[in-house]
């Protein structure tokens, strides 16, 4: 259970090397120990995130999961669950992708399709039916500004974060009853190894800087967060410029 001041015993990571979500479990691990699950696939990079856990004072235990296997997700969450209550499940499995090959390859957008939105909707209906049954529970997840509105340089992706962005939003208004809360965090370019070869962009966060923003929400019973803050005042701004201009600006 989640202790007065709000932090956990326990988190699922679904996206378990997502360096957001490490952040997260380690802005936790801070103030207090902490079981922690890391739902990803087998590799040096599991085995990387989970000995930075084991470091930083947590007790992990690695599943595996694999994002496009919608199939399989049911199964993952009942393993997750089967050692006991998760207080606090961050969503940061996705995929970025090359921007142009996305709407030109069929392949390629159908992947980020899937993993970006469909898997996520897959995943997030399994984690409801648990977190229902336990009748408590946070969830973290990690959206993207691109999602707001979607703009013609990454329009793929940033399509799947807006899917994205609104079933979580509603998964939160549906487990409200149930003594669950969802908060999606819409960051900017996050300095990450998702963008490693990205040129800098404006209002560009930092991992922890974004984690301090997502624990400090989720404490504060927040429904939906900007990393940076100011975000919400620019994106509130582009929301309402006209198609005509919108296609015009240098974003």
């Amino acid at each position: 259970m989640i202790d007065a001041v709000g932090n956990p015993q326990s988190l699922l990571l679904l996206g378990g090397t997502s360096d957001i979500g490490l952040a997260i479990a380690e802005r936790y691990l801070s103030a207090r120990p902490l079981r922690v699950v890391l739902a990803a696939r087998p590799s040096s990079r599991r085995d990387a995130a989970a000995e930075r856990m084991r470091s930083a004072g947590a007790d992990v235990t690695c599943l595996d999961f694999d994002a496009s296997d919608t199939a399989s997700h049911p199964a993952v969450l009942d393993k997750a669950f089967a050692a006991g209550d998760i207080d606090v499940t961050v969503v940061a499995f996705g995929l970025l992708g090359d921007a142009e090959r996305a709407w030109q390859d069929h392949g390629t957008a159908v992947e980020l399709a899937t993993v970006n939105y469909t898997a996520a909707v897959s995943a997030g209906v399994a984690l409801a039916g648990k977190l229902r049954a336990q009748g408590h529970g946070k969830v973290v997840a990690l959206s993207s500004v691109a999602g707001e509105r979607v703009r013609r340089s990454n329009f793929v992706y940033g399509s799947t974060k807006a899917g994205f962005d609104g079933f979580y939003l509603g998964l939160g208004e549906a487990l409200r009853p149930h003594g669950v809360t969802v908060t999606v965090v819409r960051p900017g370019q996050v300095r990450t190894k998702m963008t490693e070869g990205m040129g800098k962009a404006p209002l560009e966060q930092t991992a922890e800087q974004v984690a301090d923003i997502a624990v400090r929400a989720v404490r504060d019973g927040k429904d939906l967060v900007w990393a940076p803050g100011t975000f919400r005042y620019v994106m509130s701004a582009l929301r309402h410029v006209p198609r005509p201009l919108f296609r015009k600006l240098p974003i």
